[in-house]
C-alpha cells in the first residue's frame, strides 16, 4: 500500500487531504444547519469527488509511459474514467438517497472538485 500511495506524489496526497477536511467541515455545518440528511448529503457529496479522484490518480500512475504521447494518454484516460465515475456517482446517490440536502450535497461536491484541480498547481517536492 504504500508502494502505490507513494506514487500518487505529494500535490494529489495533499489535494486529497484537503478534500477529507473540507467535507468533514461541511459535515459538521450541513448537520448543524439541516440534521442528519444534511450531514449524510455534504458527506456523499464529498466522498463522490475523493473516490473518482483517488481512482484517478491511481490510473494515471499505474504504470510509466515512456514518451510524452504516452504521458499525455495515461492522463486523457485517467481523467474520462473520473468523469465518468463522478456521473456514475451522482446519478446514483440522486436515484437512491430520497432524503437528499441539495445544497449541502452540491456545494460539498463542487468544493471538493475545485480543491482536486488544484492539485495541478502544486509543486511536487
Amino acid at each position: 500500500m504504500s508502494d502505490r500511495r507513494a506514487g500518487l506524489g505529494r500535490p494529489i496526497r495533499t489535494a486529497i487531504r484537503r478534500q477529507a477536511v473540507a467535507t468533514a467541515i461541511l459535515v459538521i455545518v450541513a448537520a448543524l444547519w439541516a440534521g442528519v440528511h444534511g450531514a449524510v448529503s455534504a458527506a456523499l457529496g464529498g466522498m463522490i469527488s475523493i473516490s473518482a479522484g483517488v481512482v484517478a490518480a491511481l490510473i494515471a500512475t499505474r504504470r510509466p509511459a515512456d514518451s510524452a504521447g504516452g504521458i499525455l494518454y495515461g492522463a486523457l484516460r485517467a481523467e474520462g474514467v473520473r468523469v465518468v465515475l463522478i456521473i456514475l456517482l451522482l446519478w446514483l446517490v440522486l436515484a437512491t438517497y430520497r432524503d437528499i440536502v441539495a445544497v449541502a450535497f452540491f456545494v460539498s461536491f463542487a468544493l471538493t472538485l475545485l480543491i482536486f484541480s488544484s492539485a495541478l498547481f502544486m509543486r511536487d517536492e
